[in-house]
């Protein structure tokens, strides 16, 4: 199986870049933060090499108050917090556009068996916008309009838009790096990158290699 695997920032291409896996061919590719950059990353991947599927790792904010910080969180779903249509949202789809994006079945299904009930692996709806949030008023504007949302990050939903529109399978799999609603959420993330990576990156690479 081919498989791209698309991060954000130079610390997660660290972790990710010694994976080897003999069964698949991997394709891992640095996309810069935010949609545009996300997606252009994406349409470039899927030209070049035509993967059989694509995954968005890295980093994610945790939105929910079941998570912790170094919980790896599954986008079983994925949409834009930052898109408003005004008075024609409820009319989205007609206009073309799906607000919620569906993870590949099978890789959901692998990376649940994987999991195998840990505490410690959640799965759920990331919200994808162009805005680090840093508030908790920032945060429960976003549970106001996705009360059922987990996570946040800055590029999953763009990649699953490309997917999709290009028919080509595509999971999220984030690890919480901090909680927006503690006060000491900026602390959070930066002592996040001593050890917790690591650990959690492991699993994404037992995912990996259970497909």
């Amino acid at each position: 199986m081919k498989i791209g695997i698309i991060v954000a920032m130079d610390k997660e291409y660290e972790l990710l870049q010694g994976i080897q896996l003999p069964q698949h061919e991997l394709f891992l590719v640095k996309s810069g933060i935010g949609k545009v950059n996300a997606a252009m990353a994406a349409i470039n991947l899927i030209n070049e090499y035509q993967p059989d599927l694509v995954i968005n790792s890295g980093v994610a904010g945790g939105i929910d108050t079941c998570l912790q910080v170094a919980d790896l969180v599954i986008g079983a779903q994925t949409c834009y917090h930052d898109f408003y249509a005004g008075e024609v949202s409820d009319h989205l789809k007609e206009l073309g556009f799906e607000q919620f994006i569906e993870a590949n079945p099978k890789a959901l299904q692998t990376a649940q068996k994987v999991a195998n009930g840990r505490e410690d692996v959640k799965f759920g709806l990331g919200c994808t916008g162009d805005q680090f949030i840093t508030t908790k008023e920032e945060l429960f504007q976003i549970k106001n309009k996705f009360p059922q949302a987990l996570f946040v990050d800055m590029e999953s939903n763009a990649i699953a838009h490309v997917c999709a529109k290009c028919q080509v399978p595509f999971i999220s799999l984030r690890i919480i790096s901090d909680t927006p609603w503690v006060d000491n959420h900026a602390d959070q993330y930066a002592n996040f990158w001593v050890d917790a990576p690591k650990k959690n990156f492991e699993l994404v690479k037992n995912i990996l290699e259970a497909l």
